[in-house]
């Protein structure tokens, strides 16, 4: 394996690849565009998620700027201890030595999750979806520029043009040492890797994220809680899809009128359970299956519940297991809410939205993890890093 980047070169790699962003977002925003004309489906949440504007742009920049100013994750003791023999004992962090990301549709991920992993130490592969191809290649340009810049090869950021069988076939037999593969996608992508893949894998797995109005709920911040989490980003894997209304809520009437209200405002296709399809604008379930989708789209379940027990109980049963809150006055019923919902971030009052890595303060985030194996939540910096045993002695034998 090829030495590791000290960290002012990584550093100096980022802060240039954020100048040759600003120098050329005409450049990419043009490229992108080419990308969005041949993007010919329907999937509201796929082409927002392809479009690359001058928010988009500047958000690369930023990210790498953050990148670049915090502490190299690499080396931090996290153990050590003097052997009884003598020998001194330290347990720091180390990379993983080549990380493959596999996503759709996302450019920024080009940038972002490629950057993260790349101040990691690690050496990236790329893979992204067909619908992406020229935005892709011309970020990977700058990438290379950036690298050329501090005299490093080009191959610590590599991508792979690969249709989805040469894909499948670099999975099964990787013609280049991979150490993990992190899928940035859909349900569809990620069981296509887990299924071929013959090294670890971090799921970045589905959303469908709920939202528990107990019965002690401030009904205003409720309101505000759902309407933001549903409308403000459809394309967010931490978006909601899903609220449970506990049946003593006070004034549930008023409050179900408004909220219906509010998500028509937003053209929110609202379905419910028979307790609440009675509302002329609420279609009612067909099949229970709908409560394991996950939407991406304008589109809610609303359902009835009877107490705290049978909203967590519908949660971890039926969730992705990403994100839930509860919105209540009530700090125990929050707190028994919040430790026995087995989703990777709980909320008490607060959006769902910010299960995201900048929110959390990890400076950027290479996936939402809804594993338990090696990170849960948001991967930053810190989590993409494995760890080394450093042992030394003077001629101790066991």
């Amino acid at each position: 394996m090829e030495a590791v980047l000290n960290i002012e070169q990584r550093n100096a790699v980022l802060l240039k690849m954020a100048e040759l962003i600003a120098k050329n977002r005409e450049t990419l925003i043009a490229a992108n565009q080419k990308d969005l004309n041949s993007y010919s489906g329907e999937d509201k949440a796929m082409y927002d998620r392809l479009k690359v504007d001058k928010a988009k742009v500047q958000g690369m920049i930023d990210a790498l700027e953050q990148l670049a100013n915090l502490e190299d994750p690499l080396g931090v003791e996290r153990f050590q201890f003097t052997h009884e023999n003598g020998m001194h004992v330290f347990n720091k962090t180390a990379p993983f030595g080549t990380v493959l990301i596999i996503y759709e549709s996302r450019p920024d991920v080009t940038v972002e999750a490629a950057g993260i992993a790349f101040k990691s130490g690690n050496k990236i592969l790329l893979k992204g979806g067909k619908e992406s191809l020229n935005s892709n290649l011309e970020i990977v340009k700058l990438w290379h520029k950036a690298l050329a810049s501090v005299e490093a090869t080009t191959d610590w950021v590599t991508y792979l043009n690969y249709d989805r069988e040469k894909t499948q076939k670099f999975l099964e037999h990787p013609t280049q040492r991979v150490d993990l593969i992190v899928p940035r996608g859909g349900e569809k992508l990620i069981a296509f890797v887990k299924q071929h893949a013959t090294c670890p894998v971090i799921v970045s797995g589905r959303g469908n994220n709920f939202v528990y109005v107990h019965n002690e709920a401030d009904n205003a911040l409720a309101l505000d809680n759902i309407i933001n989490g549903k409308t403000d980003k459809i394309s967010a894997c931490n978006a909601v899809d899903k609220v449970l209304i506990d049946k003593n809520l006070p004034n549930k009437e008023d409050f179900v009128r408004n909220l219906i209200t509010a998500l028509k405002d937003y053209d929110v296709e609202i379905i419910g359970d028979s307790s609440l399809a009675k509302y002329e604008e609420v279609k009612t379930i067909e099949n229970d299956k709908i409560w394991f989708e996950e939407f991406l789209d304008f589109k809610i379940v609303i359902g009835e519940t009877t107490n705290n027990k049978e909203a967590i109980d519908k949660i971890n049963e039926y969730s992705g297991g990403h994100s839930a809150a509860i919105i209540t006055r009530n700090q125990q019923i929050a707190d028994q809410f919040m430790m026995s919902v087995d989703c990777a971030a709980v909320y008490h009052n607060a959006s769902t939205r910010f299960t995201d890595g900048f929110q959390l303060g990890l400076g950027g985030e290479l996936a939402i993890s809804t594993d338990k194996l090696h990170q849960r939540g948001p991967i930053g910096l810190q989590h993409l890093v494995t760890n080394k045993w450093y042992i030394h002695g003077e001629g101790q034998i066991r």
